[in-house]
């Protein structure tokens, strides 16, 4: 008797894929830009997150969803500037999911919020397979972690939208060749843009707040045309 075969993962996805389509237009209604951030633990999602509320506080209403396997360690540091954020504990799966995010956005207030930022799980292999609706997901690779990591996991640098080389206060101190990570960024992705950056110094932030400021105003006028 031929063995029936489960395509279980296929499953899944699809399953994720229209929450998140759900997700999506919620989003597209409100007129909100959600950023989904995508990095290995540690490579400074929270801190870029951090920097951002204090440089766009002023111009653009910032609410933050944080995913982590526990605790609610950067739910508080978030929470301390003032703006809307919800923590979602995972118990153990290694990425958030769209049913996830989707009950996170329930307890949002959303017709206060501009632009959200979705801090995924630290994890450089299975984030970005799961779609959550977002609008653009942004991957960060630190300085001390090397710049071979796109051989190591392509999937990540191909389906980002933007690469920020954070932690580049300490360029000096480590073997990074942002050349040559550039040059693999451009065989696998050469239409996401790449920023070095440092959240600790304020140096090469501009350029990710105009770029994020531009999404915005598109976002707000894609909502007003519909």
């Amino acid at each position: 008797m031929a063995v029936k075969v489960l395509t279980i993962k296929e499953n899944i996805l699809g399953a994720n894929e229209e929450r998140a389509r759900q997700n999506q237009k919620l989003l597209a209604q409100k007129g909100i830009l959600m950023i989904n951030i995508l990095a290995s633990p540690g490579a400074g999602k929270t801190s870029l997150i951090l920097a951002t509320i204090k440089g766009l506080k002023d111009r653009l209403r910032i609410g933050v969803i944080e995913g982590d396997i526990a605790s609610t360690i950067d739910a508080d540091k978030v929470s301390q500037t003032g703006v809307p954020v919800i923590q979602i504990n995972t118990a153990g799966t290694c990425h958030l999911e769209a049913h996830m995010v989707e009950k996170a956005l329930a307890n949002l207030p959303l017709h206060k919020i501009d632009l959200l930022f979705v801090e995924n799980v630290g994890n450089l292999v299975c984030t970005a397979e799961f779609v959550l609706g977002e609008d653009k997901k942004v991957m960060l690779l630190s300085v001390p972690e090397g710049d071979d990591k796109p051989f190591k996991y392509p999937l990540m640098f191909i389906e980002t939208d933007v690469v920020l080389i954070t932690k580049c206060d300490v360029l000096p101190h480590f073997d990074f060749n942002v050349q040559a990570f550039t040059e693999a960024m451009k065989g696998l992705n050469e239409k996401a843009p790449i920023l070095p950056l440092s959240a600790r110094t304020g140096d090469g932030m501009k350029p990710w707040f105009d770029w994020l400021e531009a999404e915005a105003r598109k976002k707000k006028n894609a909502t007003s045309k519909s």
